[in-house]
């Protein structure tokens, strides 16, 4: 009969397995920043008001982190998000606020434009071999500067109202019991979405290998080229999705929000335990990242810190965050349970 292991044994095996996820360090980190803010602040920031300034956060932010984290994997990196949330917002507004035509034109124009840009920068990545940092560093200024001459152009301004019909401010852009913002519900969708997609399905080993070594992939038979192109597509539209909301929720778009999500959103996954090198990451990780970030971004109002200390508490949290995933990786790498 066999044997079952001594409890040391097991417990140490389970142990090293977990230490082995790339989300054990994001989820430690998650947890003491709750303690963290729980010792410094108040109890308030988890009551419903204030868990809804932090998870509206969240979910703006982690749909447009994940497809970055799963670039990143893939060992590439999309900073066009930053004018694409914008382009998004704006491109609604024009044509369903502005022009008033139907709001659904609106959003497939606005998810369209994300599938183009997105296009536009895969197809340059993989057909030139430049880096995709100066590829997208270039769609980043050549689309804020489209979208702020064709709004002046057409518009005369750079802030267009949109009044959605309630279908779409439903679906969209309205706040659940008056305070939580529907895109969580979106959030939380997509992320159960990517767990599958990344974790169950052949397409997430091959974003694996993609970051682990792109030539032996290819060689491999992985389709490197048609998935590099994918995950610029899926990045641009979310981008471009978030903007959407935010113009359907806010009744309003305006062409100079949006940067913060570039670091925002690196920053996000790099917590979440994604390697900026490629070849590691998770989901699972990416969210609990992204969390982390937010409560930190707003955590501090509920404490009784001066307000401007608050990017160097993200900074020291990116730092610590880094060096903790660092640890566990290294600890998960050289660790060997006992024999018996």
């Amino acid at each position: 009969m066999a044997q079952t292991p001594p409890p040391s044994q097991a417990a140490g095996v389970s142990i090293g397995r977990l230490f082995r996820r790339p989300e054990a360090g994001a989820f430690l980190g998650l947890f003491g920043v709750f303690v963290f803010f729980l010792v410094f602040g108040s109890i308030d920031f988890l009551k419903p008001t204030g868990a809804a300034s932090w998870l509206n956060v969240a979910a703006n932010l982690g749909i447009v982190a994940f497809p970055i984290g799963l670039l990143m994997i893939a060992g590439d990196l999309d900073i066009s998000i930053g004018s694409m949330i914008p382009a998004g917002s704006m491109t609604v507004a024009i044509i369903s606020g502005y022009y008033e035509l139907p709001i659904w034109l609106g959003i497939a124009a606005s998810l369209g434009f994300g599938v183009i840009v997105g296009l536009i920068n895969g197809i340059l990545v993989v057909r030139t071999n430049v880096p995709s940092l100066i590829v997208t560093l270039g769609t980043l200024f050549a689309v804020a500067g489209l979208v702020l001459g064709l709004s002046v152009l057409l518009t005369g301004t750079t802030s267009v109202a949109l009044k959605a019909p309630e279908l779409a401010k439903f679906l969209f852009g309205h706040f659940v019991a008056n305070t939580f913002q529907v895109i969580i519900f979106w959030w939380l969708g997509l992320t159960a979405l990517y767990i599958y997609v990344v974790h169950y399905s052949p397409y997430g080993n091959w974003i694996f290998a993609m970051g682990g070594d792109r030539i032996s992939a290819r060689n491999a038979g992985i389709p490197t080229a048609k998935l590099t192109i994918a995950l610029f597509v899926l990045s641009s539209t979310s981008a471009a999705f978030v903007g959407m909301c935010q113009a359907i929720l806010f009744n309003s778009a305006q062409v100079s929000a949006g940067m913060s999500f570039i670091f925002n959103s690196i920053i996000s996954v790099v917590v979440g335990g994604v390697l900026l090198t490629g070849g590691f990451g998770s989901i699972v990780g990416i969210f609990f990242g992204t969390i982390t970030f937010a409560v930190v971004n707003q955590g501090i109002y509920f404490t009784s810190f001066d307000r401007n200390w608050s990017s160097l508490i993200i900074g020291v949290m990116l730092l610590l965050a880094v060096l903790m995933n660092n640890t566990f990786r290294s600890m998960a790498l050289s660790y060997s349970p006992k024999k018996k």
